[in-house]
């Protein structure tokens, strides 16, 4: 660093943590404690969802899509941001039932606008709202389809998550899982355009998905016994136990310490202390969860919300605009007899017809999106 100013790169370092001077930053992790991760059962976990995937975009978009071979690997944020644009679409799923832990997508800005132009039938569409909401419903839908066959048979009851979250960001403030954390990264094609869908779980959701999926973390190697150098072979001390069920000491055969006894310097005999170890039960904090959620949202159950009933849109120039008067004819995006959008803060939550109710129009709901869904079994 320069004396009284930083460079640059020393800025673009720190806010992409990383290390300055041989100092890790606070982010970085190491890859090499995360070895515990069952990272085959996710493999083929993720090849199984590939299908649903490539699915789930064609249906959204009335494009052709097609996701090719996933690949699952241990990363850290540092890794994760070699890998990823300058300026990214970052979705917050956070699994809060069943298993709780960071679950994060993210997406490139021109697959973002790829997606929210095709389902909204524009030109290059903007990152705004309206396109960040397309994004959060791709990534529910996903997100859904992985739930579903966490939950089948019973794998994991109750498997939830919070409503995704698209956000429109550099790379640096991405909030990303502590440490180690599986990264699932899938390669696919949307309308002939290639594009990447990556996908990250901390470290404990990984293990519990693996662990619903038959497969479960992978023990680290138990350590060396600690030898006594003056002890003749055949005489160590013996570690015994399987991985993971704690290590009790054995005392090598022979003399009284075959019947539990050993003496001491003055050839008296002494009992020798023999551990009783019991493994530690944990209560189930997960059961007080669901009372609690369904306290707190009765607080808020008489806020009044704004609903917004859309017939559709168009874009005219200024010129056009200026030149309307009585009588001017405004040609909308959408068809007679199509579905209207009804919003609620500017937000698509369902779909409907309109009606008239006396004098007066209304809307009948035809369908619910997705999106609205996920968040009522939240409730």
């Amino acid at each position: 660093m320069s004396e009284g100013s930083i460079s640059q790169e020393e800025i673009d370092a720190l806010l992409s943590g990383v290390d300055m001077g041989g100092l890790p930053s606070a982010g970085a992790s190491s890859a090499g404690g995360s070895s515990s991760i069952d990272i085959a059962t996710l493999q083929k976990f993720a090849d199984g969802l590939k299908d649903k995937l490539s699915g789930n975009i064609s249906t959204m978009t009335g494009a052709d899509a097609a996701v090719d071979a996933p690949v699952v690997e241990v990363a850290n944020r540092d890794q994760l941001l070699a890998k990823i644009p300058e300026m990214v679409v970052a979705v917050m799923a956070d699994y809060t039932t069943g298993l709780n832990g960071d679950h994060l997508f993210i997406l490139s800005q021109e697959f973002a606008q790829k997606i929210s132009s095709l389902v909204n039938k524009e030109e290059n569409s903007e990152l705004d709202d309206m396109a960040l909401s397309v994004v959060s419903e791709l990534v529910s839908s996903h997100s859904g389809a992985e739930i579903t066959d966490l939950s089948a048979d019973g794998k994991i009851p109750g498997l939830a998550a919070n409503p995704a979250e698209a956000i429109n960001q550099p790379k640096a403030m991405v909030r990303m899982p502590q440490g180690s954390f599986a990264l699932f990264t899938y390669p696919l094609t949307v309308d002939g355009s290639p594009f990447t869908l990556w996908e990250a779980v901390s470290s404990s959701v990984a293990n519990g998905m693996a662990t619903a999926l038959g497969g479960g973390s992978v023990p680290p190697a138990p350590a060396a016994a600690p030898v006594n150098p003056a002890a003749p072979m055949g005489q160590q001390p013996v570690m015994t136990g399987m991985p993971g069920m704690g290590m009790t000491m054995q005392q090598p055969v022979g003399g009284m310490q075959n019947m539990g006894m050993a003496q001491n310097q003055m050839g008296m005999p002494q009992m020798m202390n023999t551990p009783n170890v019991q493994s530690l039960q944990f209560p189930n904090l997960q059961q007080y969860g669901g009372t609690a959620e369904q306290g707190n949202i009765g607080l808020i159950m008489d806020v009044f919300m704004e609903m917004t009933v859309e017939l559709g849109r168009t874009k005219k120039t200024i010129k056009d605009i200026l030149g309307m008067g009585e009588g001017t004819i405004i040609e909308l995006d959408k068809l007679a007899g199509e579905p209207v959008d009804i919003l609620v803060n500017h937000k698509p939550i369902a779909k409907g017809e309109v009606v008239v109710i006396d004098e007066n129009f209304g809307v009948r709901v035809t369908e619910i999106l997705p999106a609205i869904e996920h968040v009522t079994n939240q409730m």
